[in-house]
């Protein structure tokens, strides 16, 4: 379905006069008004008379797209939260032994470089990511890609990790994105205006012309879907998760509905560029393969205004011999057709090959012979001789976790340190 983005904004003083959109920039917001759906549910509050801002935007780009900063400068006066510790239950077998937001992407990347590399390219210097579910992969990511590369000069950035922890005055984990941030703020280094939150919530259909569509463009756009992406300013964002709703644990359906009840200005930017909720084996494919298309991918990594960083491996450059190769990024790994290869954690020598191969095991990669069509291919999964992985049953669903693999929307998907003996045929 063609559905539009929206990022929210809430304050009870003026309206918030920018945003963080999707792809890093930050753009001036839009101050569409909101208004009752068939459903009753409120879709948007009325907008008020205009009263000073707080904070003022103003141009910083050579670029041909607008972008605008804050002043006072984003480093200084706001802070990213990016919550990063859901099950990703929807990406099983990929999050078995990591969190969702660990998952690799890209050939090079994990799905947490994306909103980290967003704060960073839009001066938000100083970022915080809550974790809880099956973190460890994710948590040592972090320390390794951004730990000593943020704090420039007078700069004080940090990309810092909060885990879910039990207190005296909390005994649970988190039950949600406003408990996630709730349970956090005595943590919170001080002096921070706003945080920043990134979360998918849920989607609506209306007439998207009150949001600046012309008529035809809202044709294609006829919904609305949250990018989860939420600007406050501390005091009120304090407001509202303490005293205003002290039990509610989620955002996206609790709080910010409840602020409109209450009064306070919240307003939506329209964000009409590159957006997908990668939360299924399907999306996660199809969003990967995209990267791929010519002559323009549906993502690029290569916009050198807005880069997204990682963690550097040092490793020497892949080498392709007698191959013709179209339509593939390569990392440290190899696309066969229509397929995603993660590639491995580490190297197996020569001698390791070996000493598999005389006690009958597998090395790391794929053997000969092999045939890999429309799959993911997870880490260190190892691959026998004369297999097979083409779904030759066409099956659309089927979960194989013994022997190593499922099938989800007719993809199949080997498991992190499967081991799939030769001459399987999948």
């Amino acid at each position: 379905m063609a559905t539009a983005t929206v990022v929210m904004a809430a304050t009870s003083r003026a309206p918030i006069p920018a945003a963080f959109s999707a792809t890093g920039d930050l753009r001036r917001g839009e101050q569409p008004g909101w208004r009752r759906g068939a459903s009753g549910r409120r879709l948007r509050a009325a907008v008020p008379a205009r009263r000073p801002f707080v904070f003022s935007p103003r141009a910083v780009s050579d670029s041909k797209s607008s972008q605008t900063c804050l002043d006072p400068d984003a480093s200084t006066s706001v802070l990213g939260i990016i919550l990063g510790g859901g099950a990703g239950s929807r990406l099983y077998p990929l999050t078995k032994k990591r969190a969702k937001p660990a998952v690799p992407l890209g050939a090079n990347y994990r799905l947490i470089d994306i909103p980290v590399s967003n704060c960073l390219n839009s001066n938000v210097s100083k970022i915080y990511v809550l974790t809880q579910f099956n973190s460890a992969s994710l948590n040592r990511h972090l320390s390794r890609a951004y730990g000593n590369n943020i704090a420039g000069y007078k700069n004080e950035g940090f990309v810092e990790v909060l885990a879910a922890q039990q207190s005296p005055e909390n005994p649970n984990w988190f039950q949600g994105t406003a408990d996630a941030v709730r349970s956090i703020c005595g943590s919170l280094r001080s002096t921070m205006l706003w945080n920043i939150l990134f979360w998918l919530e849920i989607t609506y259909i209306v007439d998207t012309t009150i949001l600046g569509l012309d008529p035809e463009r809202a044709k294609e756009l006829p919904y609305i879907a949250s990018m989860g992406i939420y600007v406050f300013s501390k005091d009120v964002m304090l407001q509202l998760l303490r005293e205003k709703f002290p039990s509610a644990n989620d955002f996206g359906s609790e709080v910010i509905p409840g602020a409109t009840e209450v009064g306070m200005r919240v307003q939506a930017y329209l964000y009409d560029g590159y957006w997908e909720d990668i939360g299924t084996i399907q999306a996660f494919y199809n969003a990967n393969l995209g990267i791929t298309k010519k002559p323009v991918p549906d993502f690029s990594f290569y916009d050198r205004s807005a880069p997204i960083y990682t963690q550097p491996r040092y490793l020497p450059p892949s080498k392709v011999l007698e191959a013709d190769v179209t339509d593939s990024v390569i990392g440290e790994g190899a696309v066969i057709e229509d397929s995603l290869l993660m590639g491995a954690d580490y190297y197996e020598t020569e001698n390791d090959k070996k000493v598999l191969s005389e006690t009958g095991g597998i090395p790391i990669g794929i053997g000969k012979n092999a045939h890999i069509r429309k799959a993911i291919i997870d880490k260190n999964a190892r691959i026998g001789e004369n297999v097979q992985i083409i779904n030759f049953h066409n099956v659309q669903e089927a979960v194989r976790e013994t022997e190593g693999y499922f099938i989800k929307s007719g993809i199949v998907t080997v498991i992190k340190d499967a081991v799939i003996p030769s001459g399987t045929v999948i």
